[in-house]
This record gives structure tokens, sequence and C-alpha cells, in this order.
């Protein structure tokens, strides 16, 4: 009889942990798809940058049938809007990359664990920026200068 209990017991605790690792694998597929489809906004995104900024010329821009501008004027404002799509373009590269070694974590089976740390990123933390490396804590802590960036 004691034997069953065990048996029986030992099956419940069995069946609990199956049923954590189910939670856990829903919960990677539910950040996989966040990431995936923050990705491919991004790329949406990197796409219209180039075209508006990097590929017409100030005639497609502006349907200007002069290629001199009309003022030195527009020269400054047509560098400055093809400059900041460039620094938008390498902030959207940054974030890609963040995101493509979350999807890596993900493979891992090391995502959601904070790299400095070691402990479990909230879920909340997780929902807002589902490419978070560290917890709420140590990102403050790294912020403040108070530690130093682990390597990747």
């Amino acid at each position: 009889m004691v034997q069953k209990r065990k048996k029986a017991s030992r099956e419940q605790v069995s069946s609990t942990r199956r049923k954590k690792r189910s939670i856990i694998t829903a919960d990677a597929k539910h950040f996989r798809e966040m990431l995936l489809e923050k990705r491919r906004g991004i790329l949406r995104n990197v796409t219209e940058f180039e075209d508006e900024a990097l590929r017409k010329s100030r005639q497609d821009a502006t349907g200007d049938l002069s290629s001199m501008p009309i003022h030195m004027a527009d020269l400054g404002t047509d560098n400055y809007e093809q400059e900041f799509a460039l620094g938008l373009m390498d902030s959207e590269r940054k974030l890609l990359r963040e995101i493509d070694n979350a999807l890596g974590r993900i493979e891992n089976k090391t995502y959601g664990i904070c790299e400095g740390t070691g402990k479990p990123i909230s879920r909340a933390r997780l929902e807002a920026q589902p490419w978070a490396r560290y917890c709420v804590e140590y990102a403050r802590m790294l912020e403040q200068g108070l530690v130093e960036e682990q390597e990747k």
C-alpha cells in the first residue's frame, strides 16, 4: 500500500513537471511569434527607409523637373533627411541583432534568464520587450553605470 502511494505521488509530480514544461514550451512559442512579427515589421521599415531616403533622387521625391535645387538650403535638408534615415536604419539593424539573439536563446533554452544575474526575467518585461537580455534590476544597474554590460 505504501509503495502504491509513493508511485502515485511520483506520477503526480511527473505529471506536474510535464505541465510546467508544456507551459514553458507554449510561452517560448508565444515569444518566438512575437519576435518574428517584430522582425518582419522592422524589415518592412528598413525597406521603406531605403526607398524613401536613399533610392529616390530629389527629382523623384519632390517632382521637381530641375536637377538643381531652388535654394542651397534644400541641399542641406536633403542631406539631413538622408542622414536621419541612415541613423534610423542603424537603430533598426541593432534591434534586429537583439531579436536574432533572443531567437537564439529560445533555441538554446536560455530565453527569459537574465544574462547578468542568472535570475528569471519577469513575464511583464518580456511581453513589453521580448528581446530583453536582462531583468529590470540588472538593467537599472547598467543604466546607472554600477555594472558593465556582459559580452555576448
